[in-house]
């Protein structure tokens, strides 16, 4: 791997995603002779468009590659360390380019929200990556860094507090203005329709241990409904993201030898607030996400999304709560300083790559999660660059 040309490329990147990858790589990394990076999508043309639109430099490299034709991925793999995908839905376009990745031993970095394909990925690659060196980094994103993150930081502070690591954690959302993707929504219906056609996947799409073949832990609560949590006083809601945060944070338990126990029970939902305006908020939530499931999207296409102000005004608050055997709270908050679904997410999964490449090189070969490959380095790197917050709160 040495001899790759590149310690980065981004793929994708004249889609609006994959150039918010490229626009923060190249005003964040400018200047810094050390990291060598290129742009790779289907038309040279667009590529050299975005080159310009960013600001990179004019002999930036652009690789022509194409998820319809293996040998072009093949090829842009080889001279790569490291790949940043962001052409999903990944079930649609994603596997060939994990594939030449898993043979090649590349590094493999994506925005994935899809808990079949990766399952899919993980019993068709594991033993492969291992062998060939590659480490494959699922879910670079909104979904789930922050709260993978934000469930190894609670956990550190129930350490603390209890002496071990807490067997219950919630995840509450606590505020958050930003869309989530195009490539999102566009990921949730690609699942939809999979299992339309393949009804067997209904059961796996449905279990919280989707990611972590061979282990089953305890029952977990549904979160599929408005309901009023007593012990943290307020009404909540579903939150459309936690089928796939959830099955991450409990590979992440997994990967990293059960520090939350083999008893770990996680959930999250969106915090409404106490009353009776919380449960009419809380119902008007979960009204919406069943129509989003059955409808048309009413968000952004995948290759669309808000403009530059859009992002910059959006903003998550998220509240973790590890419950100690006595009954007492240890809390904490994760905040990102954008929209979720672009502004931040664009800027963890550049921090992402980044970290593995200098700061956690010695990460072994295999199929990860962000958390579970690189903890604390990656929450260092996150607050230093990427504008987001970890605090303890009392």
């Amino acid at each position: 791997m040495a001899s790759s040309k590149f310690d980065i490329v981004v793929y994708g990147a004249t889609g609006f995603t994959g150039q918010l990858v490229a626009e923060y790589l190249a005003a964040h990394y400018k200047g810094d002779g050390n990291l060598k990076w290129a742009m790779a999508g289907r038309s040279r043309e667009k590529l050299a468009t975005v080159r310009d639109a960013i600001g990179a430099p004019a002999d930036m490299p652009l690789i022509v590659a194409d998820a319809s034709d293996p040998a072009s991925l093949k090829a842009m793999v080889g001279q790569a360390k490291s790949v940043i995908s962001t052409v999903g839905p990944y079930q649609l376009y994603g596997s060939d380019l994990l594939a030449a990745c898993v043979a090649s031993g590349t590094d493999y970095f994506d925005l994935c929200g899809e808990p079949l394909w990766m399952r899919q990925m993980i019993e068709t690659h594991e033993a492969a990556a291992k062998a060939s060196g590659a480490r494959i980094v699922f879910s670079c994103g909104y979904d789930s860094v922050p709260f993978e993150l934000g469930v190894f930081y609670v956990q550190e502070e129930a350490k603390k507090m209890f002496g071990a690591p807490a067997n219950r954690v919630k995840g509450r959302v606590r505020a958050m203005k930003g869309t989530l993707s195009g490539g999102t929504a566009a990921s949730m219906k690609a699942t939809f329709v999979a299992t339309a056609r393949d009804l067997s996947l209904v059961a796996l799409l449905r279990n919280p241990f989707a990611l972590t073949p061979g282990f089953e832990g305890p029952k977990q609560p549904p979160g599929n409904k408005p309901i009023f949590d007593a012990e943290l006083n307020s009404w909540t809601a579903p939150f459309v993201m936690a089928t796939i945060n959830t099955r991450n944070v409990h590979r992440s338990n997994v990967l990293m030898g059960f520090p939350y126990g083999r008893d770990f029970v996680y959930d999250e939902m969106v915090l409404t607030g106490p009353g009776e305006k919380g449960e009419e908020t809380a119902k008007r939530v979960a009204a919406a996400i069943n129509a989003e499931k059955m409808g048309p999207s009413s968000g952004p296409k995948p290759g669309e999304g808000p403009s530059k102000e859009e992002r910059e005004s959006g903003f998550y608050d998220l509240l973790f709560v590890a419950f100690g055997p006595d009954g007492r709270q240890a809390r904490a908050a994760v905040k990102g300083d954008r929209d979720p679904g672009y502004g931040s997410t664009s800027k963890m999964i550049s921090e992402c790559a980044i970290c593995l490449l200098r700061d956690t090189p010695d990460v072994p070969a295999g199929i990860w999660t962000p958390g579970a490959a690189m903890g604390h380095k990656l929450i260092k790197r996150l607050v230093d660059h990427a504008g987001l917050t970890f605090a303890v709160e009392k």
